[in-house]
């Protein structure tokens, strides 16, 4: 599982996911892309299991770049524990993702062996993407 190895702060805010990618948005390893069109936290779960979908579908084919990174604690508190008494503890990790980023990367396939394993690994994931292709791909 994906986790950061050391924090400067263990419990973080939640902040907020407002506007549209600001970096991370351009295909820049593979040819082909799954773009983000939700906002959404990614846990590394979801994560994992988008990148086992991937690399089965290829069949050792190719090569995958994982281009997000969880790296925000999510804290939760016991059940039935009354108000107050501080923030809980971390219980897992999430990557925070922007309509427009770029989460993963495919290259060295063929198209429509891209286009079948992306597809597989956005129904790992919780949010609506769409596949995108380099503007330089020729296709092999």
């Amino acid at each position: 599982m994906l986790l950061p190895k050391r924090v400067k702060y263990r419990k973080i805010q939640r902040g907020r996911m407002r506007g549209k990618a600001t970096r991370g948005f351009t295909i820049a390893f593979g040819d082909f892309g799954l773009k983000a069109l939700e906002p959404a936290w990614i846990t590394q779960r979801q994560i994992e299991a988008a990148r086992v979908a991937l690399t089965r579908l290829m069949k050792r084919e190719g090569r995958v770049w994982i281009r997000i990174f969880p790296d925000k604690s999510v804290t939760k508190k016991p059940a039935e524990t009354r108000m107050g008494s501080g923030k809980g503890a971390p219980e897992f990790w999430v990557a925070v993702v922007k309509p427009g980023t770029i989460m993963f990367e495919l290259g060295g396939i063929k198209r429509n062996i891209a286009e079948e394993a992306m597809a597989i690994a956005s129904h790992k994931l919780p949010i609506k993407t769409k596949l995108v292709v380099r503007h330089s791909y020729t296709g092999n």
